[in-house]
This record gives C-alpha cells, sequence and structure tokens, in this order.
C-alpha cells in the first residue's frame, strides 16, 4: 500500500536524521520485504535524511560529530541495500575522484563528503590519505571523472593541490575537469590562484557544489 512505502521512508529519513545506528537496518529490510525498490530506499529515504543532516549542520543545530555518525548510520542502510542494487537500476549522477594530499593524513572531513556524493548517487573513487600527485594524476587518466576533488587540514600541505592541477594541464588532462578543493585552509582566493574550480568550507558545501555541477 501507498500508505505503508510513504511511512516506512519516512521512519528511514527519520531514522538517520535521529543519528539512530541500531534501527536503521532494520528499517532498510523492512523496505525491501514491503517491495520499495532499493534505489528508491536511498534516494527517497536515506538521502532525503542526509539533506537535513546537512541542513541542521549548517544552522549550527549538528556539529561534525554528527555528521560523522550520520555517515556511519548511513553505511549501516548501505550494507542491507547493496545486494538490491542492481547495476543498471542506477545511473550515476557523475564521477568523482577524492583524497587528501600528499603529507596529510586527515580524512574525518573527506569521508563524510564521500558519503554526503554517495548519497546523491555519484560514483565515487576515494583514493584515501597522503595521496602524491602522481596518485590523483594516474587516476584521473584511468577513471576519467568528471570531478577531482582535493582536501588539506595543514597549510604546509595545501601546495600540493597546485602541483596536481600543474601536472594535469601539463598532460592535457584538465579539459573538462571540475576541480573543487576543500579543508580549513582552503579559500577562494587560493583556489583561483592555483586554477581549481571552487573551494569548499565544509563537506556538506562540497556536495552542493558538486550536485550543482551535475545538473548544469
Amino acid at each position: 500500500m501507498m500508505s505503508d512505502r510513504k511511512a516506512i521512508l519516512t521512519r528511514l529519513r527519520d531514522a538517520l536524521v535521529e543519528l539512530d545506528i541500531d534501527a536503521i537496518p532494520g528499517v532498510c529490510e523492512e523496505a525491501m520485504e514491503a517491495g520499495i525498490s532499493a534505489y528508491d530506499t536511498v534516494i527517497e529515504g536515506m538521502a532525503k535524511g542526509m539533506e537535513i543532516v546537512g541542513e541542521k549542520y549548517e544552522e549550527g543545530e549538528y556539529y561534525l560529530a554528527e555528521l560523522v555518525m550520520a555517515g556511519e548510520t548511513m553505511k549501516e542502510g548501505m550494507a542491507v541495500l547493496e545486494p538490491h542494487l542492481k547495476a543498471g537500476d542506477v545511473k550515476a549522477a557523475g564521477k568523482c575522484v577524492i583524497g587528501t594530499v600528499k603529507g596529510d593524513l586527515h580524512d574525518i572531513g573527506k569521508n563524510v563528503f564521500v558519503t554526503l556524493l554517495k548519497a546523491q548517487n555519484f560514483d565515487v573513487i576515494d583514493l584515501g590519505v597522503d595521496v602524491s600527485p602522481r596518485q590523483f594524476i594516474e587516476a584521473v587518466r584511468e577513471q576519467r571523472p568528471d570531478v577531482l576533488a582535493m582536501s588539506a587540514l595543514l597549510t604546509t600541505t595545501m601546495t600540493e593541490m597546485g602541483a596536481v592541477i600543474a601536472e594535469l594541464e601539463k598532460q592535457g588532462l584538465r579539459d573538462g575537469l571540475k576541480v573543487i578543493i576543500g579543508g580549513a585552509p582552503s579559500t577562494e582566493e587560493y583556489a583561483r590562484e592555483i586554477g581549481a574550480d571552487a573551494t569548499a568550507k565544509d563537506a556538506v558545501e562540497g556536495a552542493r557544489i558538486i550536485a550543482r555541477w551535475s545538473r548544469e
């Protein structure tokens, strides 16, 4: 029944907003038993919840700890849904290669960003932390992503971002590729200086910028 469908998806959304990591696998199972497609469960349930979590973060009601917890909660739900997601079901909104630059081991913001992008149906290739310019270049060459996202939390590692962009241009891989940088020391001025297309103050803003690019 339609009312059951709506009720289950609402409960799923609310479980994510309330960071109820214990409840979410059960609600996902319930959605499967009710015949709701795994794709709809992700997009109409969990992604809606992540959207509200992002709004609460921007309004100062939630902090980084809640963003991280929301990401973990979504992972628990995805563990139930992934076997039900058929390869042909979902057309990806775009492809993004992401990593924290060489010399930097910070990954909390990056991990939240990855979760937010996946919630919006992006194909995400996460290179992890301490990623060298060569690794970024190889990934762009192999994956041909729409977006390259680089993160740095230390002012001492920021220069790596510029080195990657310069190498992309040198090797003819920059055309048609959007580059976004993020992390505490990143500024719009620095993004312009190194030739990036955008900078994001946090994971929520970064995911929103990439979603906008995908619609353009």
